[in-house]
Order: structure tokens, then sequence, then C-alpha cells
């Protein structure tokens, strides 16, 4: 994809995932990865970041003798994700607007 991925962008992608459930790290940056290309290197910076702003909180479960941790919204991921998804909209709509509409404009 040419188009870069912003950090706000990338937050609005985690905490989406994470709204359809609790995940370990490295299944949801399988799921990101998925639709854009993001390495993981760039994503666990983004699940500290939204950690330590309070969106995100973790919890370690034992998995073939190793502990994962795994990673839920709290209320005010959700909220950010609710917030980020309106935007997101807006932005969308506003973009496909001049990318993907045609307009006729009258010659003087």
């Amino acid at each position: 994809m040419v188009y870069q991925i912003g950090s706000a962008l990338l937050d609005a992608c985690v905490l989406s995932v994470l709204a359809s459930g609790d995940a370990y790290g490295y299944q949801l940056t399988q799921q990101i990865r998925n639709v854009i290309d993001v390495s993981e290197s760039t994503l666990y910076p983004v699940l500290r970041r939204l950690q330590k702003d309070g969106a995100l909180e973790t919890y370690d479960e034992p998995f073939q003798g190793r502990n994962r941790r795994y990673y839920r919204l709290t209320g005010k991921g959700r909220e950010m994700t609710a917030f980020y998804r309106t935007e997101w909209s807006g932005f969308k709509e506003k973009i496909d607007q001049l990318l993907l509409e045609e307009k006729r404009y009258d010659k003087e």
C-alpha cells in the first residue's frame, strides 16, 4: 500500500481489533497485518503507549508452559474506539469525495 499509516490511525486499528475481544500480542499483530502492511516492531510500541495512556490493560494466561500476555480494552479504550470510529467515518467520507467522485465543473 502506498499510503502511510499515521499513529492515530494505527491506534484506531489496534483498539478496533480489541473491541471484538481480548488478544495476545502476536495474534493481534497478525490480525492487523492481514489488512495493512505493518511490522510487529511497529505495533508493540503502540500497545505499550495505549497501555500507558490507560486505554489497554494486560493479563497473562499460561499456554504450553509459557505465559501469553493478553491485551484488553479499558473503559477509556472503549471510549477512544468509539471516538476513532466516528472520526474515521467523517474522514473517509471526505477523502472519498476527493478521490472517488468525479465532479463536472462549468467552464467559463
